[in-house]
């Protein structure tokens, strides 16, 4: 009770406050809660602009158009100007204000482009994109292909299904490989260079080859030999040849092969000017600890070089639905002054209160729950509509194929916690007529990517699969998913939503429970902030229940 009172004494008075005749009991918070909260705020630095980027009047001639209007960060506004004497552990210590800059109003065009064009992108680049059907790109990436393009590094956040891909391609493909921009004499030098220019780094399999696939798209068939992939599971011989003979510009890959193929040698990554590490925080995890150590030591660093300046001599390129505290404490560490990419906003990671997923089973703090209820909505794509339904254990598979039917999807996949469950699934599935599949971590590569293939083709109507997954697999044509199973946590409710609405069409997430586990929905929707109504299958519809 007495930490609060100090603070604002000493925001009130600066240094004529001597800290001595402040009571024992509160000197630490009160000098480590200043030093917090003057850390963030400085009201003498304005607003981010594009021009405190770095950009040049060419992205400003569409500033006639009419920009969206942005909701603010709230920060707060008052801050003393001089110095501020703070008690730490060590005595008392003079701390100068720093400076950091608040959120960005957007109020120019690269942040609501109409077209790829006014992205600063070469045009063999923009005739590839044309020639692959990309005409308009979406808010996330007119907000993170400037932004890097001017050399930042950034943590690029929203939504599942919204362009993130895309939106650190791009830039990628601008500086690296045949598609990039001419020097000053006209000449490329793509010819003369034959060094891995971008690692990108995936923590499965699945997500490692669809980034493949995007790169290859954008490159063509004549120069698909630029990009390489590296994931686990394939023949590792036959990728250590590849890398020699074909020496590619980008190589996309799992941790695990990556870390294993530079171990040994045969991956030489420190000459590297981008690293990209897309769903960082699931990447964070303990399972890959080792492999993404060394990866971060031997990316972009060269033997010798000065740790931080190799740091910023490369732009480390983060990407996630939603913005956990471990991400945020790995950006500052892993990046030099990154900067949060969003849609239509683009601001200093300090400003960035940090979240992390909501454990449905466990109580949270009001001021907790706010945060990461915020999270999880940023990483729910907005087109989507969510029901429940109650059906016995015994019944639920039935109930899957009863919803099937009701909304007439043709493109489902269907959540399950345990991969034993999977295959009795699909077999009764199969049984009622309904063609399904089975997609796990066991399964081999072969097998994984032939279930892919068939799904994507329309071939397989309900792909039932794990928490696998729910990262990464982009399947756009995808218009039902099912949750057989409840999820653990907010977080990974909105990744499993996230396979369908995709890209702003429309798509229906339905969660089968038990009676007992009602709750849990309720709870669910309550620190998720959206409707899960609870509904019934009945003469082939779906009805919607009434609530008392």
């Amino acid at each position: 009770m007495l930490a609060l009172p100090s603070t604002r004494l000493l925001l009130l008075f600066g240094e004529s406050l001597p800290s001595s005749r402040l009571p024992n009991v509160s000197r630490k918070a009160w000098g480590q809660t200043s030093v917090r909260f003057v850390s963030q705020v400085n009201p003498d630095n304005g607003p981010l602009t594009l021009s405190s980027l770095g950009f040049k009047s060419g992205f400003e001639k569409t500033n006639k158009i009419k920009a969206d209007k942005i909701e603010r960060l709230d920060v707060p506004s008052e801050a003393p100007k001089s110095k501020v004497r703070g008690v730490g552990s060590n005595g008392i210590k003079t701390v100068k204000a720093v400076g950091v800059k608040k959120s960005l109003e957007i109020e120019s065009a690269p942040f609501s482009a109409k077209s790829f064009s006014e992205l600063g992108l070469p045009p063999l680049l923009l005739e590839r994109l044309d020639t692959a059907g990309f005409t308009v790109p979406t808010d996330v990436q007119s907000a993170a292909v400037p932004t890097i393009l001017k050399g930042h590094d950034v943590v690029i956040q929203s939504y599942t299904g919204s362009g993130k891909t895309l939106a650190y391609l791009l830039p990628i493909l601008s500086e690296v490989g045949p598609l990039k921009k001419k020097s000053a004499n006209g000449e490329s030098e793509f010819e003369k260079k034959k060094e891995i220019d971008a690692v990108i780094v995936a923590p499965s399999r699945e997500l490692g080859m669809q980034i493949v696939r995007e790169v290859e798209k954008l490159l063509g068939p004549t120069d698909k030999k630029v990009v390489q992939q590296l994931v686990g599971g394939a023949n590792r011989s036959r990728q250590e040849e590849a890398l020699k003979k074909n020496k590619p510009a980008i190589v996309v890959g799992t941790p695990g092969r990556i870390a294993e193929i530079s171990a040994a040698g045969k991956l030489h990554t420190h000459s590297c000017r981008f690293l990209v590490l897309d769903e960082v925080d699931e990447l964070l995890s303990f399972n890959f600890r080792e492999d993404m150590h060394r990866i971060l030591e031997h990316v972009g660093r060269r033997s010798g070089a000065d740790p931080r300046g190799s740091i910023a001599a490369r732009r480390t390129i983060m990407v996630s639905a939603t913005v956990p505290f471990s991400v945020i404490r790995a950006a500052r560490s892993w990046g030099s002054d990154p900067l949060l990419v969003q849609a239509k906003k683009v601001m200093p990671l300090e400003a960035v209160l940090p979240s992390g997923p909501v454990n449905i089973l466990k109580p949270t703090s009001g001021s907790d729950s706010s945060m990461r209820t915020q999270a999880a909505l940023q990483s729910l794509p907005p087109a989507l509509k969510h029901y429940h339904c109650v059906a016995k254990l015994q019944h639920k598979v039935d109930t899957l194929r009863r919803c099937v039917h009701a909304l007439d999807a043709k493109c489902v996949i269907a959540f399950m916690n345990h991969t034993k469950q999977l295959k009795d699934a699909v077999f009764k599935l199969e049984a009622r007529g309904m063609v399904a599949a089975e997609l796990h971590g066991d399964l081999g590569k072969l097998a994984r990517s032939t279930t892919l293939k068939k799904f994507k083709n329309g071939e397989v109507r309900v792909l039932v699969t794990n928490e696998l997954s729910a990262r990464g697999l982009d399947v756009a044509e995808c218009d039902l998913v099912v949750n057989l199973d409840l999820p653990t946590d907010s977080i990974h409710y909105a990744h499993r939503a996230g396979r369908t609405g995709r890209l702003g069409r429309k798509g229906t997430v339905v969660t089968i429970c038990e009676e007992p586990e009602v709750f849990v929905v309720k709870k669910l929707q309550k620190q998720l902030g959206i409707p899960i109504p609870a509904c019934e299958f009945t003469e082939g519809k779906l009805n919607v229940i009434e609530e008392d």
